[in-house]
């Protein structure tokens, strides 16, 4: 099989173990899960499908607090080594553009990323149904909240971390009201994050059960010298209810829309207890990733049954022979989106 490598920086404080001998996956998971257990604060019951990026000499995030209300808002996070976490007590305070106080009645699954020199932050909230919100800050001490970017209803924002062809790039999940049972993935363009349009139809649902029902973008896709590789989520409905697993795929690294490779395999799925039992037990749900351009390395985190964060690791190489390997790519996939 051929080579491939991350585009990107450096980054040698990646957290990282090496494979066990024993591993027949092309992804481990960290010995030491969850990093985040439950009740990290004094008004928050659980963290869970939260994101991460290097800041300074250490490391950013968003995450995802469930408040003892049951209501879910934004918290930041910092940490020395991306996997023990200090959080500020306060959620998330948002702006306007005029700085006034501008905030979501919830907010949930956040991503973060780095496009050019500014954060931006998406989630899911409440925009007369559910829709996206953003924001954007350069200094993780202010946060400007943008025009949503889509109609009521839609979940899983994902920006690309760079402009192509000279536009923003974003994922989503188009949806219902509901905890919809159904769910493609659509890519959007826009010069200014304001104004969207150029929408395009990317993946849907396969024959493979594990994302039979649904599927929604999770972390950032990383730029390689063979496309863009997207780790996103897939749901299957089983007797006892949704299960959340995760996939991998390769996208056209100019046009986005067309997938060139897509594993037939999920790449992990919940096993373990921090996964299996939980608020809402069976899910693994990737929100993040970080990566280092000189070994290929990769950190994938993941919300754990709603109830917990945990990492688990692999390399770019790894993760590539393993969807060429098993590639069930289909005529849809490759299209460029448009009918």
């Amino acid at each position: 099989m051929s080579n491939i490598k991350i585009i990107g920086d450096s980054l040698p404080n990646i957290p990282w173990q090496d494979k066990p001998e024993n591993c027949c996956t092309p992804v481990w998971r960290y010995s030491e899960n969850p990093i985040i257990d439950r009740n990290p604060l004094p008004n928050v019951a659980r963290i869970f499908n939260s994101a991460v990026l290097p800041y300074g000499d250490g490391f950013i995030g968003v995450f995802r607090g469930e408040q003892r209300d049951g209501i879910p808002h934004i918290y930041l996070g910092r940490s020395n080594d991306a996997v023990h976490w200090e959080f500020e007590s306060e959620r998330i305070q948002f702006t306007d553009k005029n700085g006034e106080l501008f905030m979501p009645k919830y907010a949930y699954d956040p991503r973060l990323i780095k496009v050019e020199d500014t954060y931006y932050i998406m989630w899911c909230q409440d925009g007369y149904g559910a829709t996206i919100g953003i924001a954007q800050t350069k200094d993780f001490k202010t946060f400007v909240r943008l025009e949503n970017p889509f109609l009521p209803y839609n979940r899983n924002a994902v920006l690309f971390p760079r402009k192509i062809n000279g536009n923003y790039v974003m994922l989503s999940r188009p949806c219902d009201n509901g905890h919809t049972a159904f769910g493609d993935i659509f890519l959007s363009e826009s010069p200014d994050m304001e104004f969207w349009g150029r929408h395009r139809h990317v993946m849907g649902r396969s024959e493979n059960w594990w994302e039979n029902l649904k599927i929604g973008g999770g972390a950032a896709p990383i730029e390689t010298d063979k496309g863009w590789l997207l780790f996103y989520h897939g749901v299957v409905n089983t007797c006892n209810g949704y299960v959340y697993s995760i996939g991998a795929a390769i996208l056209d690294i100019n046009e986005p829309s067309r997938v060139l490779h897509r594993c037939k395999n999920y790449i992990l799925a919940p096993e373990e207890w921090y996964e299996e039992r939980g608020f809402v037990p069976n899910v693994c749900f990737p929100c993040a990733t970080l990566t280092d351009a000189d070994t290929g390395r990769i950190a994938i985190y993941y919300g754990c049954a709603d109830s917990y964060v945990g990492v688990a690791f692999t390399t770019v190489q790894d993760i590539w022979d393993y969807i060429i390997k098993f590639d069930s790519v289909n005529e849809s996939d490759t299209e460029i989106g448009i009918r």
